[in-house]
């Protein structure tokens, strides 16, 4: 039996991973953790039966010990609630799916308490890769990633030698945008940005998908989970979104990781590695398929996604300061307060004018979040 916390279990990363758990036996959902939607929470909770839940927003958390006063379940609240649950003794594996950088903590809770990570939850390690993984290292825990992308890296790497890397191949359906002129692209609506072509996927990474911008942060993932320098991870446009990502290895051999887009398989993979298991769902018929087809990112049309190389191969709280200005055009763009093209524009202007710190500490890289947000609003707001 495998015993697991769900962080951001009422997402859709989390609902997929209560899918997994569903149809296999032997895993033991022992804590949930969840935002405000007490609704979805309070169903999970009568059905997986966990025994600590943990709800950001403290008045929720009231209300939903209310709802649930006829079951054992205890209700926690706040980044405390988040840590706790986070470090249950009996816990194995952390599934770290809540959005944003309330992640960082409870992961390097979770990590000096021994627990394995299944990654979802990409501000962790965009932001404080230097922290996590040598204390991951230190610790002996798994960073097992649970993104597509990273998942199918690692895949190709499974008995591979990670010192014959020569190159990171990541994987982009490039959006519904590939093929828009500069001049389209200015009137992009927010009902337009929310329809991605394969994937099925919340508000805020369906835009950044849109954008590349989630491609920039995997870009930044990528080279602290794989130790790789950004001259080693070259973007793929692969609009069937088909190949998740390929390595290329240093005698010019490549290997790849196929599959329908299905979120499932890389969270199972996350789960229960290195064992495989049986998954329901589509399988890829090749000669219907016909054709896969490659292609460059526009770098001139997705800003975003250069802006994302600069600050990685900057560091420090250039992350940072990239990670949260697009958090806040994101939401100012989904509340159609800014253009779709101002949300590189506000990321550039943060980082050229905000203050570097190299090698930041936790409470660094959460003071350059706020300082970022605050600028944002004396700026734009």
């Amino acid at each position: 039996m495998k015993y697991i916390t769900i962080l951001g279990s009422t997402g859709s990363i989390g609902t997929q991973t209560l899918d997994v758990v569903r149809s296999n036996k032997d895993i033991k959902v022992v804590a949930l953790g969840a935002g405000s939607n007490i609704k979805l929470l309070e169903q999970q909770i009568r059905e997986f039966k966990p025994e600590v839940v943990s709800v950001w927003d403290e008045e929720k958390a009231k209300q939903l010990k209310e709802n649930i006063q006829d079951l054992d379940t205890k209700v926690v609240s706040g980044m405390e609630g988040l840590i706790e649950i986070s470090t249950i003794e009996t816990v194995e594996i952390v599934v770290t799916a809540i959005v944003g950088m309330i992640g960082i903590r409870p992961t390097i809770s979770a990590i000096l308490a021994g627990k394995h990570i299944a990654l979802a939850n990409k501000e962790t390690l965009v932001t404080a890769g230097h922290i996590i993984m040598p204390l991951a290292k230190e610790k002996n825990v798994k960073i097992l990633p649970v993104d597509s992308e990273h998942s199918a890296i690692f895949q190709c790497l499974n008995g591979e030698n990670e010192k014959e890397i020569d190159k990171i191949l990541l994987t982009a359906s490039g959006g519904p945008f590939r093929n828009f002129t500069r001049e389209q692209m200015k009137h992009v609506q927010v009902e337009h940005a929310l329809k991605h072509p394969n994937w099925s996927m919340g508000r805020k990474i369906t835009i950044d998908s849109s954008t590349m911008i989630n491609k920039g942060l995997e870009v930044m993932e990528a080279k602290w989970l794989f130790d790789v320098d950004f001259d080693n991870i070259e973007v793929v446009v692969q609009p069937q979104s088909v190949i998740h990502s390929m390595v290329q290895f240093v005698d010019g051999g490549i290997m790849a990781q196929l599959g329908t887009p299905d979120m499932r398989l890389p969270i199972q993979y996350a789960l229960y590695y290195p064992e495989r298991r049986y998954l329901g769902g589509d399988r890829i018929d090749f000669a219907s398929l016909g054709q896969l087809t490659f292609e460059k990112p526009n770098m001139e049309n997705f800003r975003g996604l250069q802006l994302a190389y600069e600050a990685g191969r900057k560091g420090g709280n250039a992350p940072t300061i990239f990670n949260a200005a697009n958090e806040k055009a994101v939401e100012l763009f989904l509340d159609r307060k800014i253009a779709y093209l101002e949300i590189p524009e506000m990321i550039e202007e943060c980082m050229k004018q905000l203050q570097f710190r190299n090698n930041p500490s936790v409470e660094e890289i959460l003071t350059t979040e706020q300082e970022t947000y605050e600028f944002i609003k004396e700026r734009w707001q």
